[in-house]
């Protein structure tokens, strides 16, 4: 009896170990899984902060939010100067689908000296107002982009002579004046255009004339110095009237469309008349 005591503790001992190592094995596998989702986890961490993308900066708000009306941006005793005889005094409007985005107006005039001749005139001014926006930058950069691709639009007009540009320095922020002779209805026409930019709007003003039934043709100096001068008035406007107070609404995706030039026509054709 005194035998069997100690071998029946040793059996109980052997039967334990099984379930230790259990114990200690669930308890190994328990460690090694945490430290395999922790590892998991802090992987999936870093990819997610490395494939964030970086917020992009607001952009500048745009300086105009509204365009004057393009018909009384020029004083009525330059146009009276620059377009002696004009058919409409108050001018001819371009249609537009937002006035707040583009605007336009012409005159013309033939100013008829009997047998001395006649002088023809045509004056035109133009407005065109970019918003700023998140995507496409803001309304002064995009302004600068459309008055360089003007500039190069009015160097490279069909049939044009003599071309040349020049600054423009005293008229918005930036302008640029590109003179050239035209010949139409056999007649050769001086031309001025000046092309500026005050903030986030473009101006783009045209002066040109000619000489009929034998007048002189008028001299190129006095067309661009018409043309500068009508063109520092129109910039003027945009900077007295055009809601110049720093702040814009949100441009839909419909303004984002009328930015584009597609679609709008000019104020009225340089119509000349018959000699």
């Amino acid at each position: 009896m005194h035998r069997s005591a100690p071998r029946l503790s040793r059996i109980l001992a052997c039967a334990a170990v099984p379930v230790m190592l259990v114990a200690v094995g669930c308890s190994s596998d328990s460690g090694s899984g945490s430290d395999a989702e922790q590892k998991a986890g802090s992987s999936s961490s870093s990819s997610d902060a490395a494939g964030a993308e970086p917020t992009k900066p607001a952009v500048e708000p745009a300086k105009f939010t509204d365009l004057p009306d393009a018909c009384t941006s020029i004083a009525k005793s330059t146009v009276e100067d620059l377009v002696p005889e004009a058919k409409k005094k108050g001018g001819t409007a371009g249609r537009s689908s937002d006035l707040a985005v583009r605007g336009s107006c012409s005159w013309n005039g033939l100013d008829d000296k009997g047998v001395k001749g006649s002088q023809y005139r045509w004056l035109s001014v133009a407005f065109t107002r970019f918003d700023s926006d998140q995507s496409l930058g803001s309304g002064a950069a995009r302004a600068t982009e459309d008055y360089t691709k003007q500039v190069a639009k009015e160097k490279a007009s069909e049939g044009a002579r003599k071309a040349a540009a020049a600054a423009a320095p005293g008229i918005g922020d930036e302008a640029t004046a590109i003179t050239y002779q035209l010949n139409k209805t056999d007649e050769d026409f001086e031309y001025a255009t000046v092309v500026a930019r005050t903030g986030n709007v473009v101006v783009t003003l045209t002066y040109n004339g000619a000489g009929y039934a034998g007048a002189k043709t008028p001299s190129a100096a006095d067309i661009l110095k018409g043309a500068q001068k009508a063109a520092k008035e129109a910039v003027g406007k945009v900077d007295a009237t055009a809601g110049a107070d720093g702040a814009e609404a949100s441009p839909s995706a419909g303004d984002a469309k009328k930015d584009d030039r597609k679609g709008d026509e000019k104020p009225e054709s340089e119509a000349t008349p018959k000699s």
